[in-house]
This record gives C-alpha cells, structure tokens and sequence, in this order.
C-alpha cells in the first residue's frame, strides 16, 4: 500500500482544496465566496479501500501478471473513482455475482471485496472456489456485523435503521442470520419506525404486515414472534439523529408492552453511527448557521451519506447535488439529483447575479480532485480563471 501512495494521491489530490483548507476553509474572488465545510470527502475507511485496490493491482502485476483481478460492485460510491479502477484493468462484476459470473471464477483469481463488505453466502462461494480475497470492508461496518452476530446468538432480531436494497445493509442482514436464531427487519424511516412500534404494542394484520416490508426482513420472520426481543443497529451512514429516534421510540414501544423492570429482556442498542459519516454531517449543520444563499453538495448519486448531506441542505436553502462539475452547464443551467424524484432534474437561474456566499461539502467517497473542480467551475461561471484563483 506504502508503493501505491503516491499514484493515489496523482489521481485524487487537490493543491487548490488544500490551499483553501489552510485559508479557514474559505476562498473570495471579486464578488464570489466559497465555503467549504469543515469535514469533507474521503474518509479513512474510503481511502483504505482504494489504496488497497490500488496495491492489489501492482502486486499481481508484478508477482503473477496473468492473475484476473475482479471487484464486487463499485469500491465505492462514485463514478468517477470507479472507472479509474475499471481503468487499471479491474474486472466489475456484480456484488451478488450471478452463476454464470462464478462461473468464470478459478482458483487463484483474485476478488477485491468493497468498502461496503459483502454477504455471507456470497463471500463462502468465493472462499470454496480457491479465489485470493482482498477485502477491504470498513472496520465501521464490520463493528455492525458484530452487534448484529450477538443479537443473532441470543435470539434477539435485528432492528436495522438502513436502506434494504443498499449493499452494506445487505452485507449486514446476512450476518444477522449467519450465527444463531436470530431475525432482521430493516426499518427506512421513522414512519415505518412508527408502524412496527404500533404493530409491537397492539398487534395488527401479520399479512399486512410482511407485505409492507416485503424484501425488508429474514426468511420465516414472524412479526407477533419475532419482535418480541429486538436489538437495533443500522447502515453506517444514516443520519444519527434519525437513528437515535428509531431506537428511541422502539425502546419506548417495548416498555409499553413490557414494562420498565423489563426492558433488558426486550430491547437491546449499540451505536453503530460511523464517525466520518457524523463529522461530515456536524461539519454541514455548522456550515448551514452561516449565511449563504445557496449549497453545491458533491458525490455519487448512489452514495448513501451523500444523500443525507444534500437533505440536510434542502431543508435549509437551495441545495444542488451533483456528482461532477460538468453539471453545472453554465450560470443558467444547472443538471442535478432529485432525490425525491430518483432521477437528475434540471433547473434553470439557479446562481444568482451580484455578490454570493455558496457552500460546498462532498460526501465520503468523494475525491478532492472532483471538489477542485466544481469550485473552479464555480468561479468560472462568474468569469474568474484558475490563475487568479491560485494567485490568491
């Protein structure tokens, strides 16, 4: 990994992102100033997982040049990191490889797990086939996987604050069911938060029931069963405060059932909040106390603390999340995600004429390479060049 740092930080660094974090974190030119958050892009558990791609791809072709090199999914979430891997000759296939993608697979064939983990099923076929696993999981994760395999040996279901369809979520469920007896359900938000503390304490339609989380829960769950000890955990990168009022009211809704004296018996909770994820997110509602008039949110459209991020900004003021600079075509129009909509959406006048305050925050697997170049872009639209800029 040592070998391979000085190409990483060729592809990904940024002089004016430094430059401009040594500046207080603010950069003006004539009548335009950027804010960038205290905590931005890469975190450690990100930088890890590239740098061990990156060591994977010269060790093989130096010691076994022949050596296929695969990766499940995306390393991370954003593109532009990923086609630099794809680049490097490494091989995507899909994170819950396909029969026929195994397949392809021999002994010896090396297999980049992602920052995300992967299931446990899908990482035995890997083991079985002989394939060399360089695994790169954040160790935030795995500290998940933990909790949610003591919850399983003690019959306890997993309660998991997530998104059901996002691969860490699934790389955590399949540990929940992977040592024991125990279940899961994965709750997204607090109304279906609110809908499983009321089936707790009164009961209601079983059908119902597991047809609204449907694709959310383990095999052979059982609502008036399972839910009668329950322990919560969630995807890394959930807003804390949300995850924290899941728990709450799931503790509140098993005293009501069974009483305080009890509670031990029922409810169970371990913060599994990443700490990147929380400083990005602390960073951003400092930022969002200043004046500003609008915010220029950066990462994957995929990208799960993103996507929280450009929520807390929506809530504030104007907030555009872009995975690239080449999405704001120009001072008129700008190309960006609607989360709401799942799709990119456009909108028009959307910077402002006179003097401007805009923030910029990027997400965790967001490169400073990427965070140049939207302020750049940002400054160009007003007509300034990168010269001046680096001459401040």
């Amino acid at each position: 990994m040592e070998a391979v740092q000085a190409q990483v930080l060729s592809h990904y660094r940024s002089e004016l992102v430094e430059r401009i974090r040594a500046n207080g974190h603010v950069l003006h030119a004539d009548n335009m100033t950027v804010k960038l958050a205290k905590q931005f892009g890469f975190c450690y558990g990100v930088e890890r997982a590239i740098d061990l791609a990156y060591a994977a791809r010269k060790h093989f072709s130096e010691v076994a040049p022949h050596t296929p090199i695969y990766l499940l999914g995306e390393i991370i979430h954003n593109p532009e990191v990923n086609d630099q891997i794809r680049n490097m000759g490494i091989q995507i296939i899909s994170p819950k490889p396909t029969d026929e993608e195994m397949s392809r697979l021999q002994a010896g064939d090396a297999v980049i797990i992602p920052a995300f983990g992967t299931e446990v099923g899908t990482r035995k076929k890997l083991e079985a086939t002989g394939c060399i696993l360089i695994d790169t999981t954040c160790g935030d994760v795995m500290s998940v996987w933990k909790r949610v395999r003591q919850y399983s040996k003690e019959s306890v279901t997993s309660i998991i604050h997530g998104k059901a369809k996002h691969e860490e979520t699934k790389a955590t469920t399949s540990q929940a069911r992977a040592y024991g007896s125990g279940h899961y359900l994965v709750v997204y938000n607090l109304a279906e938060t609110d809908y499983v503390c009321h089936y707790i304490v009164h009961g209601g339609n079983k059908h119902e029931f597991l047809e609204k989380f449907k694709g959310a829960y383990s095999q052979g769950f059982d609502p008036d069963l399972h839910l009668q000890a329950v322990g919560v955990a969630n995807q890394t990168t959930m807003l804390r405060g949300e995850t924290e009022e899941v728990q709450r009211r799931i503790r509140s809704a098993m005293i009501q059932k069974y009483g305080e004296a009890d509670i031990d018996r029922h409810f169970r909770f371990f913060d599994t909040i990443c700490g990147a994820t929380q400083d990005r997110q602390d960073a951003l509602q400092k930022l969002l106390r200043e004046t500003m008039d609008l915010l220029i949110v950066i990462g994957g459209y995929n990208s799960s603390n993103t996507s929280h991020l450009a929520e807390m900004g929506e809530a504030k003021l104007p907030t555009y999340f872009i995975k690239n600079a080449a999405k704001m075509e120009s001072d008129r129009l700008i190309r960006h995600f609607d989360q709401h909509l799942k799709q990119e959406i456009e909108t028009r006048d959307w910077l402002p004429s006179g003097p401007i305050t805009v923030g910029v925050t990027a997400g965790a697997s967001c490169p400073n390479n990427l965070i140049e170049d939207t302020i750049r872009r940002l400054f160009e639209l007003r007509g300034i060049s990168v010269q001046e800029l680096l001459k401040n």
